[in-house]
């Protein structure tokens, strides 16, 4: 979770606690008038669970503060927009998500990202996001319209092929080792990401494992443009738009392709990873 996150949540549950000491209430009596648990309001207060909109509602008419509603509404919708997860992001589908993602990447100019696990989802072929869409599906319970994510996947795509963009692809050899599809379709996959080497919109590097890092791959990340990094956790997006933490990932982006390679020696990576997965 991010700092970022965290400390919204905290000033979110101050501003609860302001609410509840002026109208006279301590923990326990501000919890019997709300209908709950004690450790609840607790929680909040403290910044270790996220409120939802009802919470906040009904905080507010304990407290006899009506009109902080919609102040507290606003600073949920600023955390929001900082923390997504994925279970909220997919209620509408894969289809829809995929086309928030192409919007984004059309519209920018350059991309920087980082993938430690995955190959990134803008070059990846029809049966490996298939496989990764699928296994997303099940983990989180979202809707299946898996075939439509897909294409919708598939039509981000177009965004490789306009002059004007730039994606700098950094991948951890790891990720070509993952295998989110059948080895015949990891295969395809492989020679899909070899392919792109040498576009003039494309530059993929790869770190090797066994290489010397300052930094541990603990998470995928993009940098749009410079004006917004998106990060991903197990269980949602964290989007981070002040210049402190983007001037941070831009530094770190840099470190990670210190430790890269590219061009032949990127080929030959990939290559040894389809070479794990042949049957001779």
């Amino acid at each position: 979770m991010s700092t970022d996150f965290q400390q919204a949540r905290e000033t979110l549950g101050a501003g609860l606690r302001e609410l509840r000491t002026e109208a006279g209430l301590n923990g326990k009596e501000f919890a019997e008038a709300l209908g709950w648990q004690r450790s609840k309001v607790s929680r909040l207060e403290n910044g270790k669970q996220t409120a939802t909109t009802t919470d906040l509602e009904a905080w507010a008419r304990a407290a006899g503060a009506h009109e902080a509603s919609g102040e507290l509404r606003g600073r949920l919708r600023g955390l929001e927009t900082t923390y997504r997860s994925w279970r909220r992001q997919l209620a509408g589908g894969h289809r829809a998500l995929q086309e928030a993602n192409a919007v984004q990447e059309m519209e920018a100019e350059t991309v920087h990202l980082f993938e430690s696990g995955i190959i990134p989802g803008i070059f990846q072929t029809p049966d490996y996001a298939r496989g990764v869409l699928t296994d997303v599906s099940n983990r989180i319970g979202s809707p299946s319209d898996v075939e439509e994510g897909v294409r919708a996947r598939m039509k981000r795509q177009e965004a490789l092929y306009q002059p004007g963009h730039h994606f700098h692809a950094l991948i951890w050899e790891g990720a070509l080792h993952v295998v989110r599809c059948s080895p015949e379709s990891m295969i395809a996959q492989l020679g899909r990401l070899a392919g792109l080497i040498g576009m003039d919109t494309v530059t993929i590097g790869i770190v090797p494992l066994g290489v010397r890092t300052p930094f541990s791959p603990k998470h995928g990340f993009w940098i749009i443009d410079e004006r917004l990094v998106i990060a991903d956790t197990w269980n949602a997006e964290v989007w981070l738009d002040s210049s402190e933490e983007i001037a941070f990932y831009v530094k770190l982006w840099d470190q990670i392709r210190n430790s890269a390679v590219f061009g032949h020696q990127a080929h030959r990576l990939i290559g040894r990873a389809r070479a794990h997965l042949s049957p001779t």
